[in-house]
């Protein structure tokens, strides 16, 4: 462990609660038109859109495109399937920036500061550049760097995003640890050389419902951003 250098971190859940933060934000934007629905439900499913669309850019089959622009396509396609094609234009243009607007967990911003005197730190996220940098400003996120799929044109778990991470900042994979709340994109991240640190987020898509082990060997696991810190003696 004395080896890592950065920490790089998963954000969509692990940092962000989205689900809470898009239900408000949908709200926010439709309910003034008249229209009601399960807001939760709306946010499940717009995120479950999210894994499709990049499976569309990870296996060639579309070519790579920031992350904004895959969510309003799938916002779209919820859209459509609630039958609620009248949204308008404007309104789903602002809607779909909802995703610059979510909420950190209570821990984040203080467990990142910590960590930020021993680290460099930076997302490593599939999410792009201005959308990581709109959540920092939102919620105090000190990042060093932006890094992640924009920057290596791919989408995570393609083991390129770890990697060109790491280099970024001129290390090995090894002096990089990767931190997430999600079974499978630590496992990606270890399978590219790198360290890793579990976070549980129980409550991701719900009570209960998110993770709260890891499925895969790690190297930490913790409960907060501030246990982290204390684990990595930061």
């Amino acid at each position: 462990m004395h080896q890592v250098k950065a920490l790089v971190f998963d954000v969509f859940g692990t940092l962000v609660d989205w689900r809470g933060s898009i239900a408000r934000e949908t709200r926010a934007a439709l309910a003034p038109h008249g229209i009601d629905t399960d807001w939760l439900a709306f946010a499940d499913a717009w995120r479950n859109e999210y894994e499709p669309a990049m499976e569309e850019v990870r296996c060639g089959r579309i070519p790579f495109c920031k992350l904004d622009r895959l969510h309003r396509r799938n916002l779209d396609i919820v859209l459509e399937r609630a039958g609620l094609d009248r949204v308008e234009e404007a309104t789903r243009h602002a809607l779909n920036l909802a995703w610059h607007r979510l909420d950190a967990w209570p821990d984040v911003a203080q467990g990142l500061h910590r960590l930020k005197a021993k680290f460099r730190l930076a997302p490593c996220s599939n999410g792009n550049i201005s959308l990581m940098v709109d959540l920092a400003r939102r919620n105090d996120l000190p990042w060093d760097a932006i890094l992640g799929a924009e920057l290596a044109r791919d989408y995570k778990p393609k083991p390129v995003v770890y990697l060109t991470a790491a280099d970024a900042f001129d290390l090995t994979p090894a002096e990089t640890m990767m931190v997430a709340a999600h079974t499978a994109d630590l496992a990606a991240a270890a399978e590219a050389g790198l360290r890793t640190a579990f976070i549980a987020r129980p409550n991701e898509y719900g009570p209960g419902k998110g993770e709260t082990v890891a499925g895969t060997t790690v190297d930490v696991s913790c409960a907060s951003l501030i246990e982290l810190a204390s684990a990595l003696e930061a």
